[in-house]
């Protein structure tokens, strides 16, 4: 469903659009991925709306990597600190939200949901890579805690088209609005 409308406190969250995921083979190319999370940055932020920049890592010691066993393993050892850094086409400034988690969901373990109610934030706009595992994750959570919730489609990628495909088709309609960037960007603009 397209999204309907964006309320006057909506934050921009966009997960994982770090160095180490956008070197991934993902479906949509993460270049595209990351033309569009900066054009949304900049119409947030021509708003002054907050932006989030969402990353994944751990600490060089490997002390707080996930301890769960899987079948498709764990991670044995942290990735190097560069595997987290944002690209410089972001343009992360100081004014933003940088939150760094530990899971796949942004909300787990970390204090994004304390930073956006202390910002009156009431909906997100909800973006980045991968699809089925950290946008969707953070999107089941920020149901949960009762945000308004668009996913930008054309801003969002994974690395596989059949999981990717479930979240838009079977999770994400139970779940949010879903809408392109050109959309969001023109209900931005009012």
């Amino acid at each position: 469903m397209p999204a309907s409308s964006l309320d006057p406190r909506t934050a921009l969250v966009l997960i994982d659009l770090q160095n180490g995921i956008l070197a991934m083979p993902t479906l949509t190319p993460a270049a595209e991925i990351l033309k569009q999370g900066t054009r949304l940055t900049r119409a947030f932020r021509a708003r002054e709306l907050p932006v989030v920049f969402v990353r994944v890592g751990w600490s060089a010691d490997g002390g707080d990597l996930p301890a769960g066993r899987s079948d498709a393993g764990r991670l044995e050892s942290a990735p190097p600190a560069a595997f987290s850094e944002f690209p410089s086409e972001l343009g992360v400034q100081d004014g933003d939200i940088v939150i760094t988690k530990r899971h796949w969901g942004a909300f787990t373990g970390t204090e994004l949901d304390l930073q956006l109610r202390r910002r009156g934030v009431t909906q997100i706009v909800l973006a980045g890579i991968a699809t089925s595992i950290g946008v969707e994750s953070t999107a089941r959570s920020a149901y949960e805690l009762g945000y308004h919730l668009t996913i930008v489609e054309d801003a969002t990628t994974d690395t596989n088209a059949e999981a990717h495909a479930n979240s838009f088709k079977s999770i994400f309609p139970r779940l949010c609005e879903v809408d392109t960037t050109d959309r969001v960007i023109e209900l931005l603009a009012g």
